[in-house]
């Protein structure tokens, strides 16, 4: 490769980084953004490729793990003696047993789903419908008061059923962050803490995923795939701290139905750009 084909490259990766970054915390959906991102560009090889969309996520983890360090972190320094934090240790064991449905659900559809919902009208409807779903369950929520309003009041029974509406987000273009956050809402649990659940959810479900795919592709890497593979990582790491935040401060003042719209407008975009190209 020349110099020129390795620039390429990472801008290619800067751009796939950008796209997860924003789409996998804010509700709208990262396999929507990225199924259109793909039909312009792709990063190396199809087997690299593949590993690359999912492995990136790292950086959008460890963004979280950054963020919300001193309330994920279970040992903490108490009297110059690192000892257990209880409250971090209680969210930890809910994180885990909200990730129970979806990952019995994910081991026994995986096959299913790649082979007959990975497609783009597939996509394009989920968009559509739970676009459809945030207005109307948003406008339901403006008279309505939440009785779960920090993490620390979620119960494990709470945690379990949020877990549950994660696994819709197994079906693309559903949105992992969007199938928690509208699930919690529905059950009693306010904006705020209904994110920042969905970002710690996260943590293992993307943490298993990367690792997974890691094995499967092997760690023979070449010095540019290797770069490749960094820029984007970095690139989604930085741009989900941003997005993050913003997230959380957008909820403190405002309700989600403004994400619906857009689901809308781009699962009209998704259906133009595959009708007509």
């Amino acid at each position: 490769m020349t110099f020129i084909d390795y620039l390429i490259e990472i801008i290619k990766s800067v751009c796939f980084g950008i796209v997860q970054g924003i789409t996998e915390w804010l509700p709208i959906s990262s396999t929507g953004h990225l199924i259109l991102l793909e039909e312009l560009i792709s990063v190396g090889g199809d087997d690299f490729f593949d590993m690359f969309k999912v492995v990136i996520q790292f950086g959008s983890i460890l963004a979280v793990v950054v963020v919300y360090f001193s309330t994920l972190m279970p040992l903490k320094k108490s009297q110059g003696k690192l000892a257990l934090d209880m409250r971090s240790v209680r969210l930890w064991l809910k994180v885990i047993v909200g990730c129970i449905p979806a990952g019995v659900a994910g081991i026994i559809l995986d096959d299913i789903i790649d082979e007959h919902l990975s497609e783009w009208y597939v996509i394009a409807a989920t968009l559509l419908i739970y676009g459809i779903a945030f207005i109307v369950i948003e406008r339901r929520n403006k008279k309505r008061s939440f009785k779960v309003e920090t993490i620390d009041d979620i119960s494990y029974r709470t945690a379990f059923g949020i877990g549950c509406f994660q696994v819709l987000a197994l079906i693309p273009g559903t949105s992992r962050s969007g199938s928690t956050i509208l699930g919690a809402s529905l059950i009693g649990v306010s904006r705020k803490a209904a994110a920042e659940f969905s970002f710690f959810l996260a943590v293992p479900v993307m943490l298993g995923a990367s690792a997974l795919k890691l094995l499967k592709f092997g760690f023979d890497f070449s010095l540019a795939e290797l770069l490749v593979l960094a820029v984007g990582s970095l690139t989604a790491f930085a741009v989900s701290l941003v997005a993050i935040k913003f997230l959380v401060g957008f909820v403190r003042k405002h309700s989600f139905e403004s994400f619906g719209w857009y689901r809308i407008a781009l699962s009209i975009l998704v259906i133009i750009w595959f009708i007509i190209f």
